[in-house]
């Protein structure tokens, strides 16, 4: 006998992002700033990321591209490299997502992409912490997530492998 399921995730909508905590708001405005950082100039689509982690720093990533399209990286698993380098075992409390078309408005969330949303799990699953995912374009709502598993609800982790 076959049994529908249904799976559901929640988030917070803020209007706007003045509506933000003060360091919500701050995070956002990091990774606002970064955008100048990214180097994309085969899809003119900006994205940056900033991370506030336990230890109270805040680091930023940028997407690289790179004319082998294979061989660039998105902002976030750029970011996620990085404090893993710097700041090893030292879990992510909040990240903010922010981009830019170069050609286009910046209005509304997005999501980090497939790659990404595995490679968020994995930190969350490694260092046993859930990553709040702060979701916006440049202007318009914020989405807020709890965790970013939230966003990849049959994600594949090591357990799959025993």
């Amino acid at each position: 006998m076959e049994e529908k399921k249904i799976v559901q995730i929640q988030y917070l909508e803020f209007e706007k992002q003045s509506t933000l905590s003060q360091n919500d708001f701050d995070l956002f405005e990091q990774a606002k700033g970064a955008l100048k950082n990214a180097y994309a100039p085969y899809s003119n689509f900006l994205v940056s990321a900033a991370a506030r982690l336990a230890n109270g720093k805040i680091l930023t990533g940028t997407n690289q591209e790179n004319a082998s399209f294979p061989v660039g990286l998105c902002a976030e698993r750029v970011l996620l490299s990085a404090i893993s380098s710097i700041y090893p075992g030292v879990a992510i409390e909040s990240m903010a997502i922010t981009y830019q078309p170069q050609n286009g408005k910046s209005q509304v969330p997005i999501s980090p992409c497939g790659v990404c949303r595995q490679a968020l799990n994995e930190y969350e699953i490694r260092l046993n912490q859930p990553i709040r995912l702060i979701l916006g374009g440049l202007t318009g709502p914020v989405w807020i997530f709890d965790k970013c598993s939230e966003l990849l609800p049959f994600g594949f982790n090591g357990s799959h492998l025993q």
